[in-house]
């Protein structure tokens, strides 16, 4: 029933957006873009550079309207509306994508990555081509990837310095069985929530503490209530823009061809931001007084040992595409 009205609000917020938007005389499609975060985060500010560029490169022909905020509904439940053509374009996580292509699971494992680089350079090669090319068949149009960061602990009880420090605290994941798993294996209770409960959570003591990126952290202003910041980086979990399929089979050949351009595109200066505004927020958190400590390069291994049984339960058919990208 929750999820009928989610779907109800959204359809219907959406159809009253879609009829406010200015049409240009040459316009020929507006089309709504889900993004779950605020006007000025990141991922959200990459979907208004993808929305400027399509427009560009269609001379107006294609509007694309982006609606920020949660307002067409959280992650999964925007995933379902864009399956069946509900919402044209998105920007999800891999996590809730991986419910839909399972092969992305491969591409959140803890530690997978020796760093940002190497992420980049295994995503924009033969091997991210591969997983794209997976997406067939699921009703989902894979357009490009977007950068979140490293995920990283945070708590309101201590500072995180090795994995006993993580014994017995609550620690809000995403939705996922390996999230959950992760938590688990490194001694904490892992609690699923979505993303949108976690600050009432951290209020009210439900959790003592989650686990993402800086930006995630500011802007949702977690940090109130959760003052210990540890950089372990235990997952690089990508983003990507996606497309309906129901949407795409209405566009020509040469309209797919600049949608796909703009992407990768917004991608690169995506990018940009992401790195340019985590240097801020990382520089603002310090002014507030948040305690950020790195965990050493002797934990990190530990925690990567420790975690390791994980990828033979979640990637077993694909650790020939793990040794690839631990080779990249």
């Amino acid at each position: 029933m929750k999820n009928k009205l989610v779907w109800l609000l959204a359809f219907t917020y959406m159809i009253f957006n879609i009829s406010c938007v200015r049409k240009k005389p040459d316009t020929e499609y507006v089309f709504t873009y889900a993004e779950n975060h605020p006007k000025d985060y990141p991922t959200t500010l990459g979907a208004f550079e993808f929305a400027e560029l399509v427009e560009e490169k269609s001379n107006g022909r294609i509007v694309i309207d982006v609606v920020y905020d949660g307002k067409l509904g959280d992650e999964l439940s925007v995933i379902k509306q864009l399956k069946f053509g509900g919402i044209d374009f998105a920007r999800a996580s891999i996590s809730p994508l991986s419910n839909e292509v399972s092969i992305l699971n491969v591409l959140q494992m803890p530690y997978l990555y020796r760093d940002e680089e190497h992420m980049w350079n295994v995503l924009y090669s033969e091997i991210g081509e591969e997983i794209l090319a997976e997406f067939e068949g699921s009703g989902i149009v894979p357009l490009s990837f977007y950068t979140a960061g490293a995920r990283n602990f945070y708590n309101n009880v201590r500072t995180i310095e090795n994995i006993k420090d993580l014994e017995g605290l609550k620690i809000r994941v995403q939705q996922s069985d390996l999230m959950k798993d992760m938590v688990k294996m490194l001694g904490a209770e892992p609690v699923a929530q979505e993303y949108s409960q976690v600050y009432a959570s951290l209020q009210r003591g439900v959790i003592d503490g989650a686990e993402n990126n800086i930006p995630s952290y500011i802007s949702a202003m977690h940090f109130q209530y959760a003052k210990y910041y540890t950089k372990d980086e235990h997952t690089r979990v990508p983003e990507m823009q996606i497309c309906s399929n129901v949407t795409w089979n209405k566009l020509s050949a040469e309209d797919k061809k600049l949608i796909k351009e703009a992407a990768v595109e917004s991608s690169i200066y995506e990018r940009r931001i992401w790195e340019e505004k985590e240097k801020l927020y990382e520089d603002e958190l310090v002014d507030k007084g948040i305690e950020i400590n790195t965990l050493s390069v002797d934990e990190r291994a530990d925690f990567k040992r420790i975690l390791e049984p994980l990828y033979e339960k979640y990637c077993r058919d694909y650790m020939d595409l793990i040794e690839r990208i631990n080779d990249k």
